[in-house]
This record gives C-alpha cells, sequence and structure tokens, in this order.
C-alpha cells in the first residue's frame, strides 16, 4: 500500500484489526524488520509498519531527512487511513522519529515505546562519527554496511546469530546511497527531545540494551530517571527485536494490554 507525500511514494502496510498500532524502522532497515514482532500484536490490535524516507520501497527527498520530515511522511499515512490514535512503536532511528511525531502531532497519541532509542541528541563525538559515516558510504556503500551492521550485535552473539546479522546486512544493502546520506545528515542535526518525553501524557516505555555500542546508555540511564516512564532492560546489544526477541515480545504486548 502507498500514498503520495510530496511527490513521492510513502509504501506501508496494514493489517488486523482493533485499536492502531504504528510501527517505525530504524536506520539501514525497512518495514520487514518487524516482521517477527507484528504477528503477536495483531493477535488484538490492527498493526501498520510504515518504510520511512529513503528506506524500504518509499523514495528520498533530497540529501536531508531531518526526523521532522520523516514524522510528517509517517502523517501523512495516519491521515489517509483516518486513524483517530495510534499506539507508537520506533526502534533506533525511528524512535527519534517518532517523537518527532509525538511533538508535531501530539493528539494523535495514546502509547509511545522506544526500542534501543533516545530523546538525547547527538554528542560532539557522535555527530563526528555521522559525517565519518556519511563519507564511508560514500565511498563504499557495500563495505559501510558490513562494517555498521555486526556493531550493532552485543560481540557475545556474533556466532550465535550469524545468519540473522547476514539478513540483516542484506536488508541494509536494499537501501539508497541517498537514503543513507540523508538519513545520518538527519539524525546528526536533532533536536533534544527529552523535555518533551517528560511531558507526553500517555503511557510510555523505552527498551535499552545494556551492551548497545549505538546509544550512549550512561547518559540515557541519568537520563530517564525523572521521566515516568517504564524501562525496560536486556544484557544485549541495538538490536533486541532479533537479540531478545521472545523478551521484547512479552513486554510490548504486556505494555498494549495495560493501555
Amino acid at each position: 500500500m502507498k500514498v503520495q507525500y510530496k511527490g513521492i511514494e510513502v509504501f506501508y502496510s496494514d493489517e488486523g484489526h482493533g485499536d492502531a498500532i504504528l510501527l517505525l524502522h530504524g536506520f539501514l532497515e525497512n518495514s520487514s524488520m518487524w516482521n517477527s514482532l507484528k504477528y503477536d500484536l495483531l493477535k488484538t490490535h490492527r498493526v501498520i509498519c510504515v518504510d520511512l524516507l529513503g528506506h524500504g520501497r518509499t523514495a528520498s527527498l533530497g540529501n536531508l531527512h531531518k526526523m521532522e520530515e520523516m514524522a510528517a511522511a509517517v502523517e501523512s499515512v495516519v491521515d489517509h487511513l483516518e486513524l483517530e490514535s495510534v499506539i507508537l512503536f520506533g526502534h533506533s532511528m525511528g524512535g527519534y522519529v517518532s517523537l518527532a511525531f509525538a511533538e508535531l502531532f501530539p493528539y494523535y497519541l495514546k502509547g509511545l515505546v522506544l526500542i534501543n532509542s533516545t530523546p538525547l541528541p547527538d554528542s560532539k563525538e557522535k555527530r563526528l562519527a555521522r559525517d565519518r559515516a556519511i563519507e564511508a558510504a560514500t565511498r563504499n556503500k557495500g563495505l559501510f554496511i558490513n562494517m555498521t551492521i555486526p556493531n550493532l550485535f552485543a560481540y557475545k552473539n556474533h556466532h550465535q546469530l550469524k545468519k540473522e546479522i547476514q539478513l540483516t546486512k542484506d536488508a541494509a544493502l536494499q537501501t539508497s546511497l541517498q537514503g543513507i546520506v540523508a538519513a545520518l545528515a538527519g539524525m546528526k542535526v536533532r533536536k533534544n527531545r527529552l523535555g518533551l518525553l517528560k511531558k507526553i501524557n500517555c503511557r510510555k516505555m523505552i527498551v535499552i540494551g545494556r551492551n548497545d555500542a549505538a546509544i550512549d546508555v550512561s547518559s540515557l540511564d541519568k537520563a530517564v530517571r525523572d521521566v515516568a516512564i517504564e524501562v525496560v532492560e536486556f544484557s544485549d546489544g541495538h538490536m533486541s527485536h532479533i537479540e531478545n526477541k521472545t523478551e521484547l515480545s512479552y513486554a510490548c504486548v504486556h505494555f498494549i494490554e495495560n493501555i
């Protein structure tokens, strides 16, 4: 399924019945990353998965995709489907987009789940790393992806999840260079939304991997201490939907049961 947004087609899937859950994937991913988790959610809810700008089958809108632009593209799907409210799930970059969506379109929000994500902006060091990533991807996209993806998984899981890591690489290779560069540039300039997260007046949950190399877990720990939010912790990396599939599914189902 697709909807028009600023001259491009935004692709999405729409399955099930009941209150709507909206799933937003992360950087170098697409809506298929939710294939395992969504079937547990579909038992009780309608589930919509969106391909974000420059990812999956959705085209790019230039070389900078700010989180607000991605959120507006997502809202075009919500508006097209005439949804009155959504429970919003975002993985990594999808969490950044979810927070931008919550700021721009708060009237839709019924629940918010951030998975391996943070309301904090990039540090100076992280912004420099984004620049290096843009350079590396531009030089050799395949090499950049082959280097990046394994680091998203806890090292202790590399052998056991060898097949899953390769499948994640294969999905990432489908992302266009333009989409990669635009997303990296957009994440680099994203706002601090910790204050927003505190103010959001709905049920909230954040999922943290203690060995997540993509998130500053120490800073995140301190940041969420003063937030009325359910914190779920796993001992693994940035890919909880793969590394902690069963436990994450249980936490998400429990979350939506209590909304």
